[in-house]
C-alpha cells in the first residue's frame, strides 16, 4: 500500500475498462487522481465509483484544446504531475483491407497517436524531474490480427513513442513505458464482439481466458510507482502469453 503517496497522476480515457481500474488503484495507493473522458454522464460516473482525491475533467485527447484546458485544471488544482497515463484510445478490430475508409483512418491515428503525441507534450512543462509516462499500447502493434491493421498500426506508432521520448527525456529522469494489453474483458473494445469469437481468442490465450483490467491497472501501478525505477522504454505485454509463443 501507499506505493504512490501524494503523488498527483493524470489518465486519460478512465471512464471505464482499464484506465478506469488504473484510477481506482491509484488511489488506494495513495494518489490524487486527474481523470479525463469525452462524455460528461460516464465521467461523472467514474468519478463517483472512485470516491475520493479524484478530479473528472472531460475532454477528447484528440482535441487539443481540451488538453489545454485538462492541464490548465491541473496546473491550477495541484500545480505538477508525478505520473502520466496516457490511456485513451479507439480502434476497430472488424476492417480488413478493402473495407478500411478515409475515417476510420483519420478517426484511430486521432485519438491513438495524435492524441498520444500532444496528451504527452503539454503534459511536459508540469511533469516532475524523475516523473514516470506510461503509454497504452496493445499487443496488436506486433501480431498481425486480420481486420485491425489501422489499429495495430496506430498503435506501433505508440510503442515507438516509448522507445524515442525515453531518448529524449533522459536528462530529466523520466521514464517512458509502455504496456501491451491483449485481449481483456470488461472493456469498450471489446463489448460489441460476439460470444463466439471471444471464446476463440481464449483458446489462443496460454492461460486459458481473458484478462481483467485490474491486470492491467496492477502493471500501470508498477511503471508509476519506484518498483520499476530502472525501467525505461520497455514494453510489456499483459496478454496471458497470446503474442509471445
Amino acid at each position: 500500500m501507499n506505493k504512490l503517496q501524494n503523488k498527483i497522476a493524470v489518465i486519460t480515457g478512465a471512464t471505464s475498462g482499464m484506465a478506469l481500474a488504473t484510477a481506482k488503484l491509484f488511489v488506494e495507493e495513495g494518489a490524487y487522481v486527474f481523470v479525463t473522458g469525452r462524455r460528461q454522464d460516464q465521467l461523472d460516473k467514474a468519478v463517483r465509483e472512485i470516491g475520493r482525491n479524484v478530479a473528472g475533467v472531460r475532454g477528447d485527447s484528440a482535441n487539443l484544446a481540451d488538453l489545454d484546458r485538462l492541464y490548465s485544471t491541473v496546473k491550477r488544482e495541484k500545480g505538477h504531475i508525478d505520473v502520466l497515463f496516457a490511456s485513451a484510445g479507439i480502434g476497430e478490430l472488424d476492417k480488413p483491407i478493402g473495407m478500411i475508409t478515409e475515417k476510420l483512418v483519420d478517426d484511430t491515428f486521432a485519438v491513438n497517436v495524435k492524441g498520444t503525441v500532444f496528451t504527452v507534450q503539454k503534459a511536459l512543462p508540469l511533469l516532475r524531474d524523475g516523473g514516470s509516462i506510461i503509454l497504452n499500447t496493445s499487443i496488436a502493434n506486433s501480431k498481425g490480427f486480420a481486420g485491425a491493421s489501422v489499429y495495430g498500426a496506430s498503435k506501433a506508432a505508440v510503442r515507438s513513442f516509448a522507445r524515442t521520448w525515453t531518448a529524449e527525456l533522459k536528462e530529466r529522469r523520466i521514464r517512458v513505458n509502455a504496456i501491451s494489453p491483449g485481449p481483456i474483458g470488461d472493456t469498450g473494445t471489446f463489448a460489441n464482439i460476439p460470444d463466439q469469437v471471444k471464446s476463440y481468442m481464449v483458446t489462443q490465450i496460454p492461460v486459458g481466458r481473458l484478462g481483467l483490467p485490474k491486470e492491467i491497472a496492477n502493471t500501470a501501478l508498477f511503471f508509476a510507482s519506484d518498483d520499476s525505477s530502472f525501467i525505461t522504454g520497455s514494453e510489456l505485454a499483459v496478454d496471458g502469453g497470446m503474442a509471445q509463443i
